[in-house]
């Protein structure tokens, strides 16, 4: 196939030949035009670059126009550059003009330049291939490029013999830089593209305010070997004919690479605002990396020039569809956390359900909530999305085909889930999930450590918030929507609530769903202390806000107990049917919280009822988490200190 391909090439190139170079021109622009007639993809790829990088400016007729221009000047170039190589030196210079000849004169051909090289930086505008043609240009200096090679090595051979015609020597960059180091060191003038996405070999950088893996080639060699450092480019000015502009040159002595490779960028983007329709659109050069397109442990870094504001840059759109249930969203907060981390121009939006609307607005990193209304289709939650913004990546927290299926409905580019998704035919990519028998991983870890293969850091510790100062306040949470198996005995609550009342003048707030209204009556009926019973009577919002006001809940396992542990409220958990290892409080390790349990042989069980003694709650005593309740008040009361947290076990 190589070798059919090859000569498929030469034939082409031996007809291209033979016409003169007007009629080439011409021709490639009819076959430009061709092109973007049947190629819609390409198409929308040139309009899409076109908006990113001129913004609200460029309006969508201006950039359909300037797209049709753009492919039949791509198609005239590519053409009129197989047919230079066949010109004579004079047919060249006929075709040719200077727009800073001076420059050209100073710098490439080396009037000023003395005895050190040059590096030309190049960029793939208008007819680029006439940079390899131009050695007689240059003379007495020696001319040379660096190039990618091709797959097919006798396509390579093809088009590198093209460009050596001329003298110009060609160098592979990834087996022959010491060559171009040589040819720079000796005076001469060698040219390196900078425009292409660099992948994981660039520097992540802004083009237009957008970041952009850029590479710092031409930055290294320039400083590598004392060379002077200018933009060369080509720009498309009439029928066959083309002018050549060269830069100053770019200061590179005693400078970081990453910020002279900045300034070729502005370079770049002041080339492609004088000559919009001659720069390669339909290359993807703000391609999103796969798979780790947050960028924070990128090989070389992150670059943001000292007067860009990280506000200044256009936004990285995130969308992270919520779990459904409130205890696990407040286990995926570190790793909303470490997804916020992972770049600079990260913008995360959270598509929640309505319930959980309020939760997510209390989390510092999320920057907007967008809410699914009850009973919405996936039709419907497509159309809201839409609606809510245009986001380069969705990340699937619930395992659903629905989820899956809103986000591929919304036409999201890259749509992230679990390896097992049951909705991975709607997916493009997946992280791989990883259940140790032994130690127990935390459900928040494990996910934290799914986003972590997306190239996301560790997030930092958060700071524990202490209960406020005032009267003493405690929450207690008698229920669990799960079922009977997560509630410690509600008598047992009522001693332990005496005991504490007894020891401390406080206010024990009850609080629940609608469902346990009938607990929180039976634990304030008759109670002889302070106690409001707002169980069943909260919406999340005001549930929050009556959160914030206490000093230390005690409850069951329960997305109440998330919830506080989210807000920083202290804790005394107690434990049964399930395994806190896995879904206890996230921040269980940091004082006052108190993790209680009595693990008997059956636990966890996960089960919603017991089905023989409940000995896992029962011979959980009072007196036992009493004791832990009073141990937590005495290290908040004292100044908000603590020295250490206790998981009981009786």
């Amino acid at each position: 196939m190589d070798r059919l391909l090859y000569l498929l090439a030469l034939g082409l190139v031996s007809l291209i030949r033979v016409l003169p170079i007007t009629v080439c021109f011409l021709l490639g622009q009819l076959l430009g035009l061709l092109v973007w007639a049947i190629l819609p993809g390409y198409r929308r790829l040139s309009k899409q670059n076109l908006h990113i990088a001129f913004g609200a400016e460029m309006t969508t007729p201006l950039a359909a126009k300037i797209t049709r221009q753009h492919f039949a000047n791509l198609g005239a170039n590519i053409l009129g550059s197989i047919k230079i190589p066949a010109l004579s030196e004079k047919q060249l210079r006929s075709r040719l003009s200077f727009d800073q000849e001076q420059d050209w004169e100073d710098w490439i051909v080396g009037k000023k330049a003395g005895v050190r090289g040059t590096v030309a930086a190049l960029s793939h505008s208008g007819n680029w291939e006439i940079n390899a043609q131009i050695a007689e240009f240059v003379k007495p200096r020696r001319a040379g490029c660096v190039y990618q090679a091709l797959r097919n090595t006798q396509m390579d051979d093809l088009v590198n013999s093209d460009r050596r015609s001329r003298g110009v020597s060609t160098f592979d960059r990834k087996k022959e830089m010491q060559g171009a180091a040589s040819l720079l060191k000796e005076g001469g003038v060698c040219g390196v593209l900078t425009d292409q996405h660099a992948g994981n070999a660039g520097i992540w950088m802004p083009l237009f305010g957008k970041l952009a893996s850029t590479s710092p080639l031409a930055a290294s060699l320039a400083q590598r070997t004392g060379s002077l450092l200018a933009q060369v480019s080509v720009r498309t000015v009439g029928l066959a004919r083309w002018v050549i502009h060269t830069s100053a040159p770019v200061p590179t002595e005693g400078r970081e690479i990453a910020d002279i490779t900045m300034d070729l960028n502005r370079l770049l983007e002041q080339e492609i605002r004088h000559s919009p329709a001659d720069w390669f659109w339909v290359h993807n050069r703000w391609k999103l990396p796969y798979p780790n397109f947050l960028l924070s442990e990128v090989k070389r870094g992150i670059y943001l020039p000292p007067d860009l504001k990280t506000t200044d840059l256009q936004r990285f759109n995130i969308l992270v569809r919520s779990p459904n249930w409130l205890g696990d969203a407040c286990m995926s907060v570190p790793a909303m956390r470490a997804i916020k981390a992972g770049r600079p121009d990260l913008k995360l939006t959270i598509l929640s359900p309505a319930k959980l609307g309020a939760f997510w607005r209390e989390i510092d990193e999320v920057d907007t909530v967008v809410e699914i209304p009850t009973q919405a289709s996936p039709w419907q939650v497509a159309g809201i999305i839409k609606k809510s913004g245009r986001f380069d990546v969705a990340i699937l927290l619930p395992n659903s085909v629905r989820s899956a299926l809103e986000v591929w409905l919304a036409g999201i580019p890259r749509r992230v889930g679990r390896e097992k998704h049951r909705g991975k035919f709607f997916l493009n990519q997946t992280m791989e999930v990883k259940h140790p028998v032994h130690p127990t991983l935390h459900q928040g870890a494990e996910l934290l450590a799914m986003i972590r293969q997306l190239g996301a850091p560790e997030p930092q510790p958060l700071t524990h918030r202490f209960a406020p100062t005032g009267k003493l306040r405690i929450a207690l949470c008698p229920g669990a929507e799960y079922g009977p198996a997560k509630c410690w005995p509600l008598d047992r609550y009522r001693v332990v609530m005496e005991k504490i009342s007894s020891r401390h003048d406080c206010t024990w707030v009850i609080v629940g769903t609608a469902k346990e209204a009938p607990l929180g009556e039976t634990l304030a009926h008759d109670f002889p202390y302070k106690v409001e019973n707002l169980c069943g009577k909260t919406t999340l919002p005001e549930l929050i806000a009556r959160l914030k006001e206490c000093h230390l809940l005690l409850t069951n396992d329960t997305g109440t107990m998330h919830l506080a542990d989210q807000l920083g409220i202290p804790l005394v958990a107690i434990f049964g049917s399930t395994e806190p290892a896995l879904t206890g409080p996230i921040n269980q390790t940091t004082p006052p919280h108190r993790v209680l349990r009595h693990k008997v042989e059956c636990s966890p069980c996960y089960l919603r009822e017991c089905p023989i003694d409940f000995r896992c709650m029962k011979e959980l005593s009072p007196e036992t988490v009493g004791e832990a309740v009073l141990e937590s008040l005495d290290e908040i009361l004292n100044n908000g200190t603590a020295t250490r947290c206790t998981q009981a076990r009786t």
